[in-house]
């Protein structure tokens, strides 16, 4: 199977089984994908499709997981070998449980020789494989899981107080796994939501392939940034590595085609973005990674920027080679953007054949557009 490329798609991938003809679809719209460490013959067969394509193994950076045999481990330490060797944070002499998923269990990212074996034990299970790299996930900001740091640290004397200990022990993790990575010719791209809090942890974390925000222009359809927030993580855009940004989308099935946040999204992704090559886009809801979410504007290829970012009002725009992409990043007052005469949405295949354009268009909060200019 040999497929074209297209698209400025990311295929976040790690949640339920793949299904029937989900490759086949990936090689034609995607330009990365994350799967589960374990999937190495769709890795294999995606690298065979595109060999362009950055495909890379998810692994999560905090938690051990009781549910996981060896053959299939999301995590980088199995349960069994992490409970032996005092692996698992502890609170009042009980492992510390995730709030929001049961059976994640708070792996001690503070002591080195977790580190140490996490690092090695991952970098070793590409080798031989497909993947491109890894993606890290979980290299948290704030304590997101309910750990109760405090309670922690009171029997634990290694272990930090508060989320600035823990982000400081993370970091650590993300030096040594990406040594060993690079050392094998593998990238590291963990996934850093809120870097935008912390001057230089995008750059510092991203150093060894990459960063992945999980939580770009918005924590969910009801809770997006607003526009300062929003050119807070713009930086994130430009390296070092590669940039996979996902938008909080409800969309789902056929809903997605219409999915109102998934087009501001990729409007700003465009704007902010410039059409890097090195970027790419998802919208997806709440831990929904079981699809192949998409829809028409994904596959459209704007072309290089004729100018930069201009802003209007509350009107975001930027003008390319091929269209117009804009955006209202407020969250309380709309605008309207003129078009060039001509405008059509992106067709099926994301070509310039869609459904005409105004050329005053009239943009909710939190909304944008991807214009083609045939």
């Amino acid at each position: 199977m040999t497929a074209t490329a297209a698209g400025v798609g990311a295929w976040i991938r790690y949640g339920g089984p793949l299904q029937d003809g989900e490759i086949e679809w990936a090689a034609r719209h995607y330009r990365t994908a994350v799967l589960q460490p374990w999937e190495t013959e769709a890795a294999a067969r995606l690298k065979d499709a595109r060999p362009d394509m950055t495909v890379l193994a998810y692994r999560c950076l905090s938690s051990v997981r009781d549910f996981e045999p060896p053959e299939r481990r999301a995590s980088g330490v199995g349960w069994r070998e992490a409970r032996a060797r005092g692996w698992i944070a502890c609170r009042a002499g009980e492992p510390v449980e995730w709030s929001s998923y049961s059976g994640h269990f708070q792996a001690r990212v503070w002591d080195a020789d977790y580190r140490s074996t996490w690092a090695q034990r991952v970098a070793e299970s590409v080798e031989g494989t497909a993947f491109d790299g890894v993606m890290a996930d979980n290299d948290v900001f704030e304590d997101y899981y309910g750990l109760d740091l405090p309670a922690i640290a009171a029997t634990d004397p290694r272990a930090p107080a508060d989320a600035a200990g823990l982000r400081t022990a993370l970091g650590a993790l993300v030096e040594g796994a990406g040594q060993a990575l690079a050392d094998r010719g593998r990238l590291l791209v963990p996934n850093i939501a809120e870097a935008r809090r912390e001057p230089g942890r995008w750059k510092r974390h991203a150093a060894w392939g990459g960063g992945f925000d999980e939580c770009w222009l918005g924590w969910g359809d009801a809770a997006m940034f607003d526009a300062n927030t929003a050119a807070a993580q713009a930086s994130q855009l430009h390296g070092p590595g590669l940039g996979l940004l996902r938008t909080p989308s409800g969309g789902r099935g056929s809903d997605y085609d219409g999915s109102r946040r998934g087009v501001y999204g990729l409007a700003m992704f465009w704007i902010i973005g410039g059409g890097d090559p090195h970027l790419s886009y998802t919208a997806t809801g709440h831990d929904d990674y079981s699809r192949t979410p998409w829809f028409p504007a994904m596959d459209a290829d704007l072309g290089r920027p004729r100018g930069p970012v201009r802003k209007s009002g509350r009107v975001w725009r930027r003008r390319f080679e091929g269209g117009v992409a804009a955006a209202i990043p407020d969250g309380a007052v709309g605008g309207t953007v003129t078009l060039p005469e001509g405008a059509v949405r992106p067709g099926p295949q994301g070509r310039p054949d869609g459904e005409p354009l105004p050329r005053r268009l009239r943009l909710r909060p939190h909304e944008g557009v991807v214009a083609l200019t045939p």
